[in-house]
C-alpha cells in the first residue's frame, strides 16, 4: 500500500511539473505579478518578431502606457517593422522610444551613427535605449573593460546628438558583468522574469521587464511586458 501511495504522489508531482512547464511555455501564467498600486505604468517592447501589431488594441489594454520599439542592430541592420510600429504606437496614443541592440563585434561609433540615422526626432518620445545582452550576440565576447569603453562611446554619442540620456537595457547576467562600472551609472532597464529586481541603492532600476512570454490583445505572438518605476507624470518627464 505504501508503495502505491509513493507511486501516486510521484505521478502527481510529474504531472504538476509538466503542466507548470507547459503553462509557462504557452504564456498561460507568469512568475511575476507587479501590483498596479505600486506600478501603475506598464509598457511593451517589440520588434519584427511580433509581426503586424494592432496598436489601437494594445493601447486599450489596462495600464499600457508606453512602448519601446527595436530600431537597429549592429552597424547596418534596421528592424523591418520599426517604422510601422513607431507610427502605429504613436497614433494609438502611447509614449514611444526606440532601442538599439548593441553587438560586441562592431565599432561603437559605427553603431551610434547607424542608430542616429534611423532614430526619429520628436520632443515627446522616450529617451533612446541600448540593449546589452550576451545571448544572441557575437560569438567572441571581448574583455569587460573593452565592452564598457565601447558602451560609453555609444552612450555619449547618442546623448550628445539627441540631448537625452539613454536608458541601458540589461539582462541580469549583463548587469552583473558590465554595469558595475561607475561610468555606466545610467538609467537601468533590467530583465528579470523570476522576481522583482534588487539592485544596489545607488543604481535603482527605472524600467523592469518582468515577463518575456506575455499574451496581450492586439499582438498575435508572445510579447515582453515592462513596468516603469513611477507614475505617468514621471514617465512624461523621463
Amino acid at each position: 500500500m505504501r508503495l502505491r501511495w509513493i507511486a501516486a504522489l510521484a505521478a502527481i508531482g510529474i504531472t504538476a511539473t509538466a503542466v507548470f512547464g507547459v503553462g509557462l511555455s504557452r504564456g498561460w501564467w507568469r512568475m511575476n505579478h507587479p501590483a498596479p498600486a505600486r506600478f501603475p505604468v506598464w509598457g511593451v517592447d517589440v520588434s519584427h518578431h511580433q509581426g503586424d501589431v494592432d496598436w489601437a488594441a494594445v493601447a486599450r489594454q489596462p495600464q499600457i502606457s508606453f512602448a519601446y520599439i527595436k530600431a537597429t542592430e549592429g552597424g547596418d541592420w534596421v528592424d523591418p517593422r520599426f517604422r510601422a510600429n513607431w507610427d502605429g504606437a504613436r497614433r494609438a496614443g502611447l509614449r514611444v522610444g526606440a532601442y538599439h541592440f548593441f553587438t560586441f563585434c562592431r565599432p561603437a561609433p559605427d553603431q551610434a551613427r547607424h542608430f542616429l540615422q534611423v532614430l526619429p526626432r520628436a520632443a515627446d518620445t522616450l529617451p533612446p535605449a541600448v540593449d546589452v545582452e550576451l545571448g544572441g550576440n557575437c560569438a567572441a565576447i571581448p574583455p569587460e573593460r573593452e565592452v564598457v569603453n565601447a558602451l560609453v562611446v555609444w552612450l555619449d554619442a547618442v546623448a550628445a546628438a539627441t540631448g537625452r540620456e539613454p536608458v541601458v537595457y540589461v539582462t541580469r547576467e549583463a548587469y552583473d558583468r558590465f554595469t558595475d562600472a561607475p561610468r555606466l551609472r545610467r538609467r537601468i532597464w533590467i530583465r528579470d522574469v523570476w522576481r522583482e529586481p534588487r539592485l544596489p541603492q545607488a543604481d535603482p532600476w527605472a524600467i523592469w521587464q518582468f515577463d518575456a512570454r506575455a499574451r496581450l490583445g492586439g499582438i498575435a505572438t508572445f510579447v515582453d511586458l515592462d513596468v516603469f518605476r513611477g507614475d505617468r507624470a514621471e514617465l512624461d518627464r523621463l
